[in-house]
């Protein structure tokens, strides 16, 4: 019989391996996993972590704390993101990581429970470069960590009935910095500067007094859209450095067109948005449209 304990679950795995070992041969590609994998167990040894296993290109680890497993996740991503020999050609080879917080039955050197399917799973969703996690990690995080880190969806894990909530890590300084809002936005003149969104008779200002406007079709969205391919928390627009970011956080992306018509696509990512125009969720905007969201930058 195995014995019950609580711990931070954390997986990490090589983005692509496959496309690696046919870009490069068997060898090469060999060594650079190998380093990732050092890099990995490294991190988690010096972060009081446990390495449970290696299953080729990924690690599955546990912590004491969740803050111990977010430093081990954090160290993983900047000595694999600047490893002088884990670049191939203009692009540098990446990890992946996903962590949760929960019971784990420990038997024979390994461990078991829906806590370790979840954590897994996190992997599944997360991009290169990306750390995920999910609300019971954070529950359980200090309030420096918790700083660092953003809602992003909710999703339908396979395995599980209900809903969970996606969590990304901010583990670069700079995206922690922007995530807090400037006093205020201004432009060249020193005036204060105001983004207008306009749905359906809804208007709403991104501005100095309200410097997060979240979209999606939740009703605790500032902003609700309802549609089929709309995400329960869809994406948001905040002042960053005196600019207006549209900040993707759905399955199906976000479109937006300039009042010139060049359209762009932003999926799990960011852009700044000028001027004025139309925003569409999930598809490309239709002036039209009952569902189109119009945005114009005031002074």
């Amino acid at each position: 019989m195995g014995n019950e304990v609580e711990v931070a679950i954390l997986f990490a795995d090589v983005v692509g391996s496959t496309k690696l070992y046919e870009q490069l041969g068997d060898v090469r590609a060999r060594d650079m996993v190998g380093i990732c994998i050092d890099v990995m167990r490294g991190a988690t040894e010096h972060n009081q972590g446990t390495v449970i296993k290696t299953m080729g290109d990924e690690v599955m680890a546990t912590f004491p704390t969740a803050d111990s497993a977010l430093d081990a996740a954090s160290q993983m991503q900047k000595e694999i993101s600047a490893h002088p020999s884990l670049k191939v050609g203009e692009h540098a080879v990446a990890i992946r990581i996903g962590c949760n917080f929960g019971p784990v039955v420990t038997e024979n050197r390994d461990i078991f429970g829906s806590a370790v399917h979840t954590a897994n799973r996190m992997t599944s969703q997360a991009k290169a470069g990306q750390i995920m996690t999910t609300s019971t990690m954070v529950e359980h995080l200090s309030g420096e960590w918790r700083a660092s880190v953003r809602q992003i969806d909710i999703a339908t894990l396979k395995g599980r009935s209900s809903e969970v909530a996606l969590f990304e890590v901010l583990w670069q300084p700079e995206d922690v910095t922007s995530m807090v809002p400037a006093i205020a936005a201004r432009d060249r003149s020193g005036r204060p500067m105001r983004l207008r969104l306009r749905y359906q008779g809804q208007e709403i200002f991104v501005d100095d007094g309200h410097a997060n406007v979240s979209i999606g079709r939740a009703e605790d969205n500032d902003l609700v859209v309802k549609g089929n391919l709309i995400s329960r928390l869809h994406a948001r627009v905040e002042i960053s450095r005196n600019k207006f970011i549209l900040v993707d956080q759905s399955t199906n992306g976000t479109f937006v067109v300039g009042k010139d018509g060049e359209e762009a696509f932003v999926r799990r990512d960011s852009m700044q948005i000028r001027g004025e125009g139309l925003i569409g969720l999930g598809k490309a905007p239709d002036s039209n449209s009952s569902q189109v969201i119009r945005y114009a930058c005031e002074d």
